[in-house]
């Protein structure tokens, strides 16, 4: 089975924490980012690399 471009390596996430909270990472294909729950913070994936950093995350609403 070969895997789409736009997907995140498994091994990867198993890796990968929030560099804010050090907690787990949850991946969004519809939206390309990794979700930390704990930090409300969504990190982009551009051309299948995550960006971890703060500055680049989108603030996740309590909605």
């Amino acid at each position: 089975m070969e895997k789409s471009s736009s997907e995140i390596d498994p091994k990867l996430l198993e890796i990968l924490v929030c560099p804010v909270s050090r907690g787990p990472l949850e991946y969004n294909a519809d939206q390309q980012e990794l979700v930390s729950q704990k930090a409300r913070l969504a990190y982009p994936i551009r051309d299948g690399i995550p960006i971890m950093l703060e500055a680049e995350a989108r603030h996740l609403d309590d909605a």
